[in-house]
């Protein structure tokens, strides 16, 4: 058996075998009530890999020692600043527009990211609970923020003299899904019964998780999850704990920023004000169902987790709608669904690892 598929299959675990039934019972109940199995599929692909670089941010801060990266929020919100400002600036190429978005956003989710290493290191034992307070905080002070930012173009601000920002703003003009098209085909089918694949979209996801990959086992990368792993034996190795906490948080917000970035473009909408809130939640509990713990993730459980995560919603919504239609039962199921998912993830960290 090769070495790789081994592993996986001795992180499998109860939880996980439960998890992918579900999944499996909710696609093989589409049919019967006359959903499209490839429609379901579809959505579930782009879902995951819309999702993914997000969830992808919650390496970096696990394997540098302040865990899961609750205040993941200060990424999404210099993304969207970054994705505002390149709107802003009227660029009419997409692949210009994302690039721009990207840079700026990815500069300011840095700046923010040092600056958030730096109060983690003062509050080392409670990272969890502070990066949960900046999460919520971050995007309460921006809700103030986008009602008084001085951005002028139309597609951004309320018409008729309305304050502030709107609430959703197309990419149409822009970027949007700039990726999903890119090298987009059907499979199995045409347009209407085929499965649609965004090669572009995964394309930029694996390309992410590949270079994060490579930067976990570069010098700097090693030594970053030695600091998380055993601090007091790195400090004595001549390693600077601090500085490497810092590191990794940097890259975690930098990767929620470009992460919000791709999300958007797929969805065709930045979402901003209290859209962005409960983010930090999923992104935590698509890693920690993946196999990951507090205190150790990898490239695999990015990949599983995301896609567990991602299927149920993409499925069970569309199932129960059909079982249950003309009511609002559907939506109290998938706020039962993602919390429960949440919850379940959550509980399944005990003293920094993921039982089974």
């Amino acid at each position: 058996m090769f070495p790789w598929l081994r592993k996986v299959l001795a992180n499998i675990s109860l939880p996980h075998l439960i998890i992918v039934a579900f999944f499996l019972i909710l696609l093989c109940s589409a049919a019967p009530l006359g959903l499209s199995i490839p429609s379901l599929i579809s959505d579930t692909l782009r879902r995951w890999a819309m999702y993914g670089i997000l969830v992808l941010a919650m390496v970096p801060a696990i394997q540098s020692g302040i865990g899961p990266n609750f205040g993941i929020s200060l990424g999404i919100v210099g993304g969207l600043l970054g994705a505002t400002i390149s709107i802003e600036m009227g660029l009419t190429n997409p692949w210009a527009a994302v690039a721009v978005a990207m840079a700026i956003g990815g500069a300011i989710a840095s700046v923010l990211g040092i600056l958030y290493g730096l109060l983690l290191n003062r509050v080392k034992g409670s990272e969890m609970t502070v990066s949960t307070y900046v999460g919520f905080s971050v995007i309460a002070f921006m809700n103030i923020m986008w009602l008084s930012l001085p951005f002028s173009k139309g597609t951004l601000i309320w018409p008729l003299g309305g304050m502030g920002m709107r609430n959703n703003i197309s990419l149409v003009d822009s970027f949007g899904h700039v990726f999903n098209n890119w090298f987009s085909f059907h499979l199995f089918g045409g347009e209407e019964t085929g499965i649609f694949v965004p090669t572009g979209l995964i394309i930029v996801f694996l390309a992410s998780c590949l270079l994060m990959g490579l930067f976990l086992r570069s010098k700097t990368g090693i030594a970053m999850s030695a600091a998380g792993e055993n601090p007091a034996f790195t400090r004595a190795a001549g390693i600077n704990v601090d500085k490497m906490r810092i590191i990794g948080t940097a890259i975690s917000t930098a990767l929620g920023a470009i992460g919000i970035i791709v999300y958007a473009q797929s969805y065709g909408f930045l979402q901003l004000y209290n859209a962005p809130l409960m983010m930090g939640f999923h992104c935590v509990a698509a890693i920690l169902i993946g196999g990951a713990s507090t205190k150790k993730a990898t490239i695999a459980n990015v990949l599983v987790g995301t896609f567990l995560f991602q299927g149920i919603l993409a499925v069970a919504l569309p199932v129960v709608n059909k079982i249950l239609p003309e009511s609002n039962l559907p939506d109290v199921i998938r706020i039962i669904i993602s919390n429960g998912i949440i919850l379940f993830a959550l509980s399944k960290a005990k003293g920094g690892e993921v039982s089974g």
